[in-house]
């Protein structure tokens, strides 16, 4: 039988990585934001419905224990804010079980950082800086635009996500097609109406922030109200050429907040039959010694794909799970 073992990207893709790894320490280097390293492996994982976690088993002081392989290095680096870190960024492997696809592999490159005293609207300025850095030679100067998760949903299919019913949700997806029964989950069908019918468009003239998002869609960030008084997450995502490429949040540090959240995740998680999550106690604990703070998480291997014209992840990473 003969084995493939060659990578799936060429040298071209290896070369443009190593140039974007170095673009990166680079700019964060000229502004004074430290890079650390965290641990890959945790005893507590994300409490996220719609996130997986891989777990492994080690022993730690001869006592075997359950660990999960991080899907974002997020809870460590808020302890080491929390501890007097300042600015940090770090560039690490994440994991995520079963996502595999054209956009998705199960094991990929994050670029995560956190700014304190940063506003989102300030954060989305440093991104258009590193953009206009990496991606220079393909686009030229990029200026994105802002637009709003609402604005996004009632140009593209008439609808406010903000307020609609689950039996308009339906109908709006019976009208295009898309004949899924995701039962009496509103959430699902806001969120198949937006992979299908609004995220593929969005980020082809210019990038796109994409910003307001459903408070149901708050995870770790605060909620706010918008300029029409409907409760909205503040976070925003980056889109460009149909890609999302990062998730920024005004991070939520109100430890009493962010427990009922976790809490609610995991009653979900059981009404679902999911593997319930042990909730980090040490990023709680932190919380309350840490400042306002903005961060975000960016996909090194997407925004790859985007420096290099390619359609498919596997053209720019080495050896996709599949294949390895």
């Amino acid at each position: 039988m003969s084995i493939h073992y060659q990578p799936t990207c060429d040298l071209k893709a290896l070369k443009a990585r190593a140039k974007l790894y170095k673009q990166i320490r680079q700019f964060f280097e000229d502004r004074g934001v430290l890079e650390v390293e965290t641990p890959i492996l945790s005893q507590a994982g994300v409490t996220d419905v719609h996130l997986a976690s891989i777990n492994a088993q080690r022993h730690v002081q001869g006592k075997k224990q359950t660990h999960y392989l991080q899907t974002s290095p997020e809870f460590a680096m808020k302890r080491l804010l929390a501890s007097g870190s300042g600015a940090i960024y770090q560039i690490c492997k994440v994991f995520r079980d079963d996502e595999h696809g054209r956009k998705h592999n199960s094991e990929f490159t994050m670029l995560e950082w956190y700014r304190p005293a940063l506003s989102l609207k300030e954060l989305m300025l440093e991104v258009t800086d590193l953009l206009n850095i990496v991606l220079l030679e393909r686009f030229g100067e990029v200026r994105p635009t802002i637009l709003s998760y609402k604005n996004a949903f009632q140009d593209r299919l008439d609808i406010n996500p903000l307020q609609a019913t689950l039996k308009q949700l339906k109908d709006t997806a019976h009208r295009v097609g898309l004949s899924l029964d995701l039962g009496d989950d509103r959430l699902a069908y806001i969120d198949l109406l937006f992979s299908h019918m609004v995220e593929p468009s969005l980020g082809f003239d210019t990038p796109v922030f994409l910003t307001d998002f459903p408070p149901e869609m708050a995870s770790l960030a605060k909620v706010k109200l918008d300029e029409d008084g409907e409760k909205v997450a503040a976070r925003f995502e980056l889109y460009i050429e149909g890609l999302e490429l990062a998730n920024a949040y005004d991070e939520l540090i109100d430890a009493e907040i962010l427990r009922s959240r976790f809490e609610a995740d995991n009653a979900e998680r059981e009404k679902l039959g999911l593997h319930i999550m042990p909730i980090d106690e040490y990023l709680l604990a932190a919380l309350p010694n840490m400042s306002e703070c903005s961060g975000i998480a960016l996909g090194i291997d997407r925004l790859l794909m985007v420096v290099q014209n390619q359609m498919k992840l596997e053209k720019v990473i080495t050896f996709p799970a599949k294949v390895s």
